[in-house]
C-alpha cells in the first residue's frame, strides 16, 4: 500500500499508481507497506531513486543499513512489533530522506506509525526531515510505553512471587517473566539500532545545516540513551525475580524432601521390630508370652519416638 502525506492535507491519502504517476506537489512523506512491486517502481521513478528491496533491508551490516547514494540518506533500523502479542518480534524499516521527501519502506505493522500517521498531517511539517523527527519522537514514545508496561508487568510478578501462598503454582509468573524479558530484550535490541540512526542522520545536510533540527535530534538520541538504560535495568530486575522464584522452587522442594526423609527415618525402627515379629518361625520366646503383643507395640512406638526426639532437638524439623 502507497499512501502519502501533503502539507496542504489533514489526512493521509492512499495512491493507487499507474506507469504516468507524479509524485503531488507538496508531499513530505511516502509510506510503503508491504509495498507491490508497481507502486516501488512508481517511487523510484518519482525520487530518481533506487530503494532498497526486502532482503537488503534484512542485512545487518551497517554499511547496508546507514548509507547515502544519489543525494538521498538511508537510515534502516529494526522497531518491535506484535509487543502486547503472543509472539513479539521485531522487523526492520527504512527511512529515506530525498530532498524535502521522507520514505519508510516497511513490512510489518507498526502502532507508532499509525498513530502518528493519523496526526502528521495535523501538526504543520513542512518537510521530509521534520517529519521523519516527528515519526522517531513517536516511535521512541512507543517504545517508552512499551517499557513502562514492562516494568508494571515486572512489579506485579515481583509482588506475586514475594507474597504468593506456599505451594503455589510458579508456572504462569516464570511464563510472564520470560515473555517481558524477551520484550525487553527487544526493545533494547531496537533502541541501539535507533542510536545507530540517530548518529548517522546528524550527518544529513537539511539537519545538518537546522540548528532547531539539529537540537530536535539531540533530543531524540538523549530519549534513546535514556530508554536504553531503564531497559537494561528492566532486564537485570527481570533475571534477579528469575532467580528469586528457582531459589523458591529449590526451597521448597528440599523441604518436601526434608520431611519425607525425617519420615522415612522415623518409621524404619518400627519397621524393623514388626518385621522381626512378622516372621513365622515356630521356636521364638516371645510368641508363648502373654504380653508379648503389648510390649511389641511399645517397643514400636519408642523406637519410632525417640528419633523424632532426636530429630527435633537437632532443628532438622
Amino acid at each position: 500500500m502507497l499512501s502519502l502525506i501533503r502539507r496542504d492535507q489533514v489526512t493521509r491519502s492512499v495512491e493507487t499508481p499507474d506507469e504516468a504517476w507524479t509524485l503531488p506537489p507538496g508531499t513530505i512523506w511516502i509510506d510503503l507497506l508491504n509495498p507491490s512491486r508497481a507502486e516501488e517502481l512508481a517511487v523510484e521513478r518519482a525520487l530518481a531513486l533506487d530503494l532498497p528491496t526486502r532482503e537488503e533491508m534484512a542485512k545487518i551490516e551497517p554499511s547496508s543499513r546507514l548509507y547515502q547514494e544519489d543525494g538521498a540518506t538511508f537510515l534502516t533500523a529494526s522497531l518491535l512489533t506484535h509487543s502486547q502479542g503472543d509472539y513479539p518480534a521485531s522487523a526492520p524499516v527504512t527511512f529515506v530522506l530525498a530532498g524535502k521527501v521522507l520514505v519508510t519502506i516497511r513490512y510489518a505493522e507498526f502502532r507508532a506509525f499509525t498513530l502518528f500517521g493519523d496526526r502528521a498531517a495535523s501538526i504543520g511539517l513542512t518537510s521530509g526531515a521534520e517529519t521523519l523527527l516527528a515519526l522517531l519522537d513517536a516511535v521512541v514514545e512507543r517504545i517508552a510505553y512499551i517499557l513502562e508496561s514492562s516494568s508494571t508487568a515486572v512489579q506485579e510478578s515481583s509482588n506475586a512471587i514475594f507474597d504468593r501462598p506456599r505451594g503455589g503454582a510458579f508456572e504462569p509468573l516464570l511464563t510472564g517473566l520470560a515473555r517481558t524479558q524477551s520484550v525487553a530484550t527487544m526493545a533494547r535490541t531496537c533502541l541501539v539500532s535507533l542510536g545507530r540512526l540517530t548518529s548517522f542522520a546528524s550527518l544529513e545536510g537539511e539537519i545538518a545545516d537546522a540548528p532547531v533540527l539539529q537540537a530536535h535530534l539531540t533530543s531524540v538520541q538523549r530519549d534513546i540513551q535514556s530508554l536504553n538504560e531503564h531497559a537494561g535495568f528492566l532486564s537485570s530486575h527481570i533475571s534477579f525475580l528469575l532467580d528469586a522464584a528457582l531459589g523458591l522452587i529449590n526451597i521448597e522442594q528440599n523441604g518436601i524432601i526434608k520431611f519425607f526423609s525425617v519420615v522415612s527415618v522415623v518409621l524404619m525402627p518400627p519397621t524393623l521390630v514388626a518385621s522381626i515379629y512378622g516372621m513365622n518361625f515356630r521356636h521364638m520366646p516371645e510368641l508363648s508370652w502373654t504380653l508379648g503383643y503389648p510390649l511389641a507395640l511399645t517397643v514400636m512406638v519408642l523406637s519410632a519416638v525417640v528419633p523424632l526426639l532426636w530429630i527435633r532437638k537437632k532443628r532438622w524439623l
